[in-house]
């Protein structure tokens, strides 16, 4: 028989995960696997991101529910299989810290957060057996966001002295990007362009780690940006009594300068 409660803990979370995915739980839960639900996680992740956007403290705190809930869920999964349970996870969670902090749990002593973070890839390379530049880069998951990925690439490429030396550094490289795509597409070369539009989209986030700005960030403000502007250059033709289709890009740009105008 449950033990019904007026507050709950993480105990009674791991086992009530357990009861929904026995036999005689929930149909659906007990039929999913790690990759059923895998697109669920990521779901629950980013509806965190927008509770921080948000500010909402309340929103924050149902979302981080839903994201231990997977935590808990892939790990119940797990336990079934003999392979490693809850108390695995917090386990090597809790050792990492330890390991990867050796200047509050050891004797080692910092000065500053760039110690901190030299220290800490030091001891992941480590940790991980990485010895060589490459297999740090290659450790970048694939499911990463694009930019994300193409940023702490070239982040971590910087380790190894493979770096531009500024920002205007980056731009030049940009700019040189710019002309090979420009080339290709004047050759009219689809998998050329496709390939030269990388390059571009790559260096665009070579530029943003030179600025200390973060790639996925900066593109969804610009995003929003261009909507809100969007929204006004509609409005502003609505208002007109004309269909936003009829017009030609020439007119649609004039409106779209004051909308841009408005702010």
């Amino acid at each position: 028989m449950f033990n019904f409660k007026n507050h709950y803990n993480i105990d009674d979370l791991v086992e009530i995960v357990k009861i929904l995915r026995s036999e005689d739980g929930c149909p659906w839960d007990k039929v999913q696997t790690h990759k059923s639900i895998k697109s669920d996680f990521i779901e629950e992740v980013y509806e965190v991101i927008e509770a921080i956007d948000m500010e909402s403290p309340e929103m924050l705190r149902e979302e981080l529910g839903d994201v231990l809930l997977q935590v808990v869920f892939h790990s119940q999964i797990k336990t079934e299989e003999n392979v490693f349970n809850f108390e695995d996870i917090c386990n090597d969670i809790c050792q990492k810290l330890i390991i990867r902090h050796p200047h509050v749990f050891g004797e080692i002593t910092v000065n500053d957060c760039d110690e901190v973070l030299t220290n800490w890839e030091h001891i992941k390379q480590q940790t991980k057996g990485q010895t060589t530049f490459t297999e740090t880069l290659e450790s970048v998951p694939k499911t990463f966001p694009a930019l994300m990925r193409a940023q702490k690439v070239g982040k971590r490429a910087s380790k190894s002295g493979m770096d531009f030396s500024d920002i205007k550094d980056a731009l030049s490289r940009l700019r040189s990007e710019i002309d090979e795509l420009e080339e290709a597409i004047n050759e009219n070369n689809s998998d050329k362009i496709g390939e030269e539009l990388g390059d571009v989209l790559f260096s665009c986030t070579n530029i943003a780690r030179k600025a200390e700005l973060d790639s996925e960030t900066v593109l969804t403000e610009s995003t929003e940006k261009f909507i809100r502007r969007f929204a006004r250059t509609e409005e502003l033709i609505r208002l007109k009594g004309i269909e936003m289709k009829s017009l030609g890009i020439d007119e649609l740009d004039n409106y779209w300068k004051q909308a841009k105008a408005q702010k």
